[in-house]
């Protein structure tokens, strides 16, 4: 019998603002890593982890794409159909932080696609705001290298000191014993923001997930007070402001989560 795949990454992550002035920030905080077909298992041996029911840690459907109402798993393939990807994967990993006693936030999500001999296919980055947006993009594996790459347009409101007519750059791995993802900006062929999310991986014990959550209490409360932390030092460097009423036309293929 082949070991589990699904883990957990302990991870430190890092944005470097470029312009129009030079803003920094690192912190830690802990991820999952969970194959879609371990959930039951996962939630048998691990009592303080369930699929769709309230515990410490859930993984719920609501949170993620949401094309129909017959699972995670179902509503990937369909958006792999809608964006004319010919495969259908065997198995799909999906790398996030599942809600905290309810509560969830998830700046980035990566659902990676494999086939039955577990090589990489194609993947797909769903990216939140704090507006309860969600939004999925197809990103491909680089077809001149290892891993996967994707240049394409934002179109989507992420944060109000970011432009909508930006262009995204994502660059990751498929996730082994360390973790490596880097999502950079672009404005007119210049980079304006580096981030990167890197980290090494555990295996998904009872034991490992306490002793984590010892360590970053609270996690997903933790990312996102730091997001509206860094956004007012932002507003005290008088980095431009765009609400998000503003150019909605840039605002396209986002969806909101289900409550």
């Amino acid at each position: 019998m082949s070991a589990p795949a699904s883990r957990l990454y302990e991870c430190t992550v890092m944005h470097r603002r470029l312009h129009p002035k030079v803003h920094g920030f690192v912190y830690r905080l802990f991820l999952f890593h969970l194959d879609l077909d371990e959930l039951p298992s996962i939630a048998t041996r691990i009592p303080f982890f369930s699929h769709n029911t309230p515990n410490i840690y859930s993984l719920d459907d609501r949170d993620y794409i949401q094309l129909h109402s017959r699972g995670i798993r179902e509503n990937i393939l369909t958006f792999l159909k809608s964006e004319n990807f010919p495969e259908r994967p065997d198995k799909i990993h999906l790398l996030t932080l599942p809600r905290l006693l309810g509560y969830t936030f998830n700046p980035i999500s990566i659902f990676f696609c494999l086939d039955a001999a577990n090589r990489p296919i194609v993947s797909v980055v769903q990216v939140g705001n704090t507006f309860g947006e969600l939004k999925p993009y197809l990103v491909p594996l680089d077809p001149t290298g290892t891993g996967f790459h994707l240049r394409t347009p934002k179109d989507y409101y992420v944060s109000p000191f970011s432009a909508l007519d930006l262009e995204f750059d994502f660059r990751f791995d498929l996730p082994d014993h360390t973790l490596c993802v880097q999502i950079d900006d672009y404005s007119n062929g210049e980079k304006t923001l580096v981030s990167s999310l890197t980290g090494k991986s555990l295996p998904l014990t009872a034991w490992n997930l306490a002793s984590l959550s010892l360590k970053y209490p609270l996690v997903t409360l933790k990312v996102i007070l730091l997001i509206h932390w860094e956004a007012l030092r932002l507003w005290m460097k008088k980095i431009p402001f765009r609400m998000k009423e503003a150019d909605p036309r840039l605002q396209q293929g986002a969806f909101r989560a289900k409550e």
